[in-house]
This record gives C-alpha cells, sequence and structure tokens, in this order.
C-alpha cells in the first residue's frame, strides 16, 4: 500500500536524538516519550541503524520488549546503508556507503533484533551506494517482503534520476531528503515534482535549517528570514518553529517533516502548527528572503 496524506502521520517523528547523539533518554523516558507520541497520533517513528552508533534502536526496542502492546499503535521506519566507523562495528575499516543485497538483509536481520519486533513498516535505503545495483536491490526487497519482514520500502537522500531508476524495478514509497528555507534544493532538483507525479509522499529532515534560524547570526540572508518569520509569526500568534512547519506544508507534494526534538511540549507545538495556513505570497515571502533578493 503506497503511502498517502491520510494514512501517514502529518509529522514523523525522529529518533537520532534520543540516544547517545542527544538526550540519551532512559527506558522509563523512552517509554514515556512514545506514549506521549501516540497519544497525539503520531505514530510513525523514523530511525536508522547507525544512530547512537549502532545503539539507539536498541534503546527504543528495550521499551518495545517489555510493552508489546505499543508495537500494534506504531509504524515503524528505520533505514541501512551507512557504515560507521565504530566500535559497535569492527569491522568497518572505513565510512562508506553499502547497498548490496548482503548488507541490506543483514541490516534488516540486526535491525528487527535491536527493535524487538518481527516486521518493519518501512525500511529506507539511507544514502546512495554508488556502486548500488537496481536489480539485485529489487530481488533483495521482493525476498524480505515475502518473508514478512519489511512491508514497504523507500529511499532517503537520493537523486531523482537514481530514485526513477529503482522505482522503476520495484515501488518505492518515500524520499526522505534534508528540506528547510536552508536547503532548498529539492524544490528545484526535480525531488519534488517526481514525487507529484508519481503521487509520493516526501520527508524532510532536518525541517527547521538545523537550528541556525534560531541563533543570532551576522549573515544576511538568516537576519532577513528571522524578521520575516518574526513578521509571521505575530500575524498567526504562532512561534518560529510553528511558522518554518507550515512553509513547508504548504507545498502540494505534502511535505512531512521529521521532527528531532525529544520534548512533548515542541511536538505539541508542531501539532499546533497544523492549523497554520500561510498564504501564497506569504510563502514567497520567506523564500525571497531566504533566497536574499527577489525572485527572477
Amino acid at each position: 500500500m503506497k503511502l498517502t496524506k491520510d494514512s501517514i502521520s502529518p509529522y514523523v517523528i525522529g529518533t537520532m536524538r534520543l540516544g547517545t547523539w542527544g538526550s540519551n533518554l532512559s527506558t522509563s523516558e523512552y517509554e514515556n516519550f512514545i506514549e506521549g507520541c501516540l497519544d497525539l497520533n503520531l505514530i510513525d517513528f523514523d530511525h536508522a541503524d547507525i544512530y547512537g552508533h549502532y545503539t539507539t534502536e536498541d534503546d527504543f526496542g528495550n521499551v518495545l520488549k517489555s510493552r508489546k502492546d505499543l508495537r500494534q499503535k506504531m509504524r515503524i521506519t528505520t533505514k541501512c546503508g551507512i557504515k560507521l566507523i565504530s566500535e559497535n562495528r569492527p569491522e568497518h575499516q572505513i565510512k562508506s556507503y553499502d547497498l548490496t543485497a548482503k548488507h541490506i538483509e543483514a541490516s534488516v536481520e540486526k535491525s528487527l533484533a535491536s527493535l524487538q519486533t518481527d516486521y518493519l513498516d518501512v525500511l529506507l535505503l539511507h544514502r546512495p551506494d554508488y556502486l548500488f545495483d537496481p536489480y539485485e536491490i529489487a530481488d533483495v526487497f521482493s525476498k524480505l517482503k515475502k518473508e514478512g519482514k519489511v512491508l514497504e520500502f523507500g529511499v532517503s537522500n537520493f537523486s531523482p534520476s537514481q530514485f526513477d531508476v529503482l522505482n522503476s524495478l520495484t515501488p518505492l514509497v518515500t524520499n526522505q531528503v534534508e528540506i528547510s528555507l536552508l536547503h532548498r534544493n529539492a524544490f528545484e532538483d526535480g525531488t519534488l515534482d517526481q514525487c507529484q507525479k508519481l503521487k509520493i509522499i516526501p520527508s524532510a529532515w532536518s525541517p527547521l535549517g538545523g537550528g541556525l534560524l534560531f541563533k543570532e547570526s551576522s549573515d544576511t540572508k538568516i537576519k532577513a528570514i528571522q524578521s520575516t518569520l518574526a513578521t509571521l509569526a505575530k500575524k498567526y500568534d504562532a512561534a518560529t518553529d510553528q511558522i518554518l512547519y507550515a512553509w513547508l506544508r504548504k507545498h502540494p507534494a505534502g511535505i512531512i517533516p521529521v521532527l528531532g526534538t525529544s520534548k512533548i511540549e515542541r511536538i505539541k507545538a508542531a501539532q499546533e502548527a497544523l492549523t497554520i495556513e500561510l498564504t501564497h505570497e506569504e510563502w514567497y515571502m520567506l523564500w525571497e528572503a531566504a533566497l536574499g533578493r527577489e525572485i527572477d
């Protein structure tokens, strides 16, 4: 079943900063966080095998091990394909990308064990391996689906041409790419055009621009964005991050932001931003500020 605007949460809960790469939550804190998200009807959780140097899936899985009732209330996405140098993967000699069937299959088995689950709702290929063989990947995807280990497949950080060659052999449900006011490539490189053409829902990592828009800056473009954000925030009685989420969600491709926070109050604020409907011109006010000039 292809993911649609109606079948996926309006936000995806990112887990990258929940563990040792960020808040370092305890098992009970993970449990409270997960339940808080589910109470808000945000059921999509985004993982990657590498998060926390290969530990965050285990942390999350520790909750599911004792709270088996939670698994059926959520959808779990995880990613594979990046090989980090880590004490938890001593066989990796250098950082590299690996989308061979052998590595994909081994990664899925490890993620299933770490997450304490029998299946993944979605598996994403984390980065395009310059040596990837789309026929080999299509075959392993088919095998994993027949075995019931993965329900759907997608990619992350793939170019439109890379997405197209793989999607022509095996159906993909999403392309997760970096999209924000400070990273606008997807609007111009064909990524969002392709998603609209194929009716595929894109998801956006780092939707707030890595936090740069919340800090003092001497950069004239960032200062212009901050000024415009302040004007719109006042009009809509909203916070800056709420305006940024509304800006992304204005696009007809149905961009789903991946939230990178471990604070439920910030997730609630993101939910409240769903009522903000920027006008066409307000969307371009922010684009123009980010561009640093009037559009051509």
